[in-house]
This record gives C-alpha cells, structure tokens and sequence, in this order.
C-alpha cells in the first residue's frame, strides 16, 4: 500500500509539472536566435517551447491560423494587417519585441548620391515592406512619391524618378543574393544579417528607431490569453532579452520594450 501511494505520489507530481508545448514559427535571425535565448528560462517555468525556422513571410501565418502551430515571430504589425486583409485571416499581435530597420544596401557604390542614372534597384514584393522601401528612398530624396505618409506606395506612386531608377520587386528572403547583380537592394535586417551584412556600417541608409515597423509576436484569437502564451512574452520582455538583443546585434536590432 506504501509503495503505491508512493507511486501515485510521482504521477501526480509530474503531471504537476508536465511541461505544455508552444510550437513558434520563427524567421533563422534574430528571430529563433531570441527565441533559443529564453527556452531554458521557459523550460523552468513548465513550458517546451518548440522552435520550428521559417525562411518565408508567408507559411508561418498560415500554419498559425490552420493551427498547426501555436504562433510566429518573424513579422511587423502592418505586414500582419495587410496579411489578414488578404487572406481572410484574424491573427493577433501578442506583443512587441524589437525593431529591425530596413536598410539600402549596394555591392558597387558607396553612397545614394552615386547611383548612375537608369540604376537597378531592387525592392520586397510584399506589399508593407515594398511600400517601406520606397519610402525610404523618398525619405533620402531618391524619390517622390504621391503619398509621401503611405506605408503601402507602390511603384505606381512614384510621381518624380530624376535619376531613373529602375524598380523590380523580388521575393524579401531572395535580395541579399542579388545584391552583387544589382546596383541597390532594400533589405530587412534579417536577411542582412544571415547574409553576413552589418546593417549599421554596410547600410547606405537606414531606418531610424522611429519607425513603425516592430516585430511582434503573433497568434491566434483563441490562444493569445493562454498561460503559455502569457510566460513566453513575459520571458522576451525581460531586461536579460533586451541585453542579449544590444550585445549580439550591436544596434542592428534594437529592443522595444
């Protein structure tokens, strides 16, 4: 009788702390890089966080809201938005984590002011990070464009082009291996940096940390509350995260929280 109340003792206490398993879609850097920083500190509070890399801006939404997966971190807020809009969707933002500014990168030239007349320039497809790149270039008088505040401009828009730039638009996670083949590629910093690029030296010009474009964690409407959930954006949240994102990514990144 001993024995089995000693059994049944054990069984309760590791259901006590079975850990709950929150399967996160995630981008290779910096995402899943942060996310491998807190599994140990989430292990310790019961939870086997699961990283499953993407290297596609459109896979980890929709395994998300097929429920396939638990959530993602890879993404800004209007990307998102745009995303729901498009698809049908109602993913959520759970919280914010960190900024990755676009930059502008060249192979040839040094600065914006050496682009040649008829210039290849290539650009995200994707319509939120299409339309942020041509707005930091109209921000860098490159260009003007019909609504200098419209995060979502296309090439259509541009109004005044006085060096002729010539504009193609390619896959996000393709233009880092372009960029030898083009005069200047608009870049996320993820792709820069899992290129080797280091955004705050080889950048012609950058986004400021002013801009809208933080990444957040993302799930679904019937998930975002649950107690996994809550310890996962408490862990990135933690001064310990904001620490690893400024010594690892030494300002290419920056926290938001």
């Amino acid at each position: 009788m001993k024995k089995l109340l000693v059994a049944f003792a054990a069984v309760a206490a590791f259901s006590a702390h079975a850990a709950e398993t929150l399967k996160v879609a995630a981008s290779p850097v910096p995402h899943a890089e942060i996310l491998e920083f807190v599994k140990p500190a989430l292990a310790k509070e019961g939870v086997d966080l699961q990283i499953k890399v993407f290297t596609d801006y459109v896979q980890p939404n929709v395994q998300v809201a097929e429920k396939r997966l638990d959530a993602n971190f890879f993404q800004h807020q209007p990307y998102l938005d745009e995303f729901n809009k498009a698809k049908g969707t109602q993913l959520v933002s759970v919280g914010a984590v960190h900024l990755e500014p676009l930059g502008a990168y060249s192979s040839k030239y040094k600065k914006l002011e050496d682009l040649p007349n008829g210039a290849n320039v290539v650009i995200p497809n994707d319509a939120t990070n299409g339309g942020r790149a041509l707005l930091l270039l109209a921000n860098n008088g490159l260009i003007t464009l019909k609504d200098p505040t419209n995060i979502l401009s296309t090439i259509k828009d541009i109004t005044a082009n006085p060096k002729n730039l010539k504009f193609r638009e390619l896959e996000a996670a393709t233009l880092p291996r372009v960029l030898t083949q083009v005069d200047l590629a608009l870049i996320n910093t993820n792709y820069a940096l899992e290129a080797k690029l280091d955004p705050s030296k080889d950048a012609l010009v950058i986004e400021g940390n002013d801009s809208p474009y933080v990444n957040i964690l993302v799930s679904r409407e019937d998930n975002k509350d649950s107690d996994a959930m809550k310890k996962l954006i408490a862990a990135l949240h933690t001064p310990e995260v904001k620490q690893f994102i400024q010594e690892k990514y030494k300002g290419a990144i920056l926290p938001a929280f």
